[in-house]
């Protein structure tokens, strides 16, 4: 039973502290320092070189970026074909002899021509050495002792 008025007595101390914290009066005055002048043919200059009037960024989110990329009549409404235009420059871009079907050539053209570009004797087959051209090539800082060689070595 003390335990929950002690408990009690703890929150509502906590309480009356957080309000009295909270309300009490700002400080008057400016929290920084005045900013410094220098004074060159007896005008002042600010050393800030941000103009006075900060452009100020429009509200759209990138969620209303996004549709106002795919609205193209602007009328509030993305239509099927609206929505399909992307897929249908990117099918477009896939099918080269314009008949409307793609054939397996045209969906795998980009694997093909890696591969041609990696058989570099033109055999029809690729050699450990020309495969290993063909790896993706990462972008960010290579890992450095991943995994740990000592660690291995622990282990075996």
């Amino acid at each position: 039973m003390w335990r929950y008025l002690t408990g009690g007595a703890a929150v509502i101390g906590l309480i009356v502290a957080g309000f009295m914290l909270f309300s009490g009066k700002a400080r008057p005055g400016p929290i920084l320092p005045a900013q410094p002048t220098s004074q060159i043919g007896g005008s002042a200059l600010a050393l800030d070189p941000l103009p006075d009037a900060v452009p100020q960024a429009t509200d759209k989110t990138r969620e209303q970026k996004r549709f106002d990329r795919y609205d193209k009549d602007r009328d509030a409404k993305i239509t099927r074909e609206e929505y399909l235009v992307q897929r249908r420059k990117a099918y477009a871009r896939l099918d080269v002899d314009g008949d409307g079907k793609l054939s397996f050539d045209e969906w795998a053209v980009k694997a093909a021509t890696k591969f041609a570009d990696a058989d570099r004797d033109k055999s029809g087959a690729m050699t450990a050495p020309e495969f290993a051209t063909t790896a993706v090539k990462r972008k960010g800082p290579a890992r450095v002792n991943c995994p740990p060689v000592q660690a291995a070595a622990e282990e075996s």
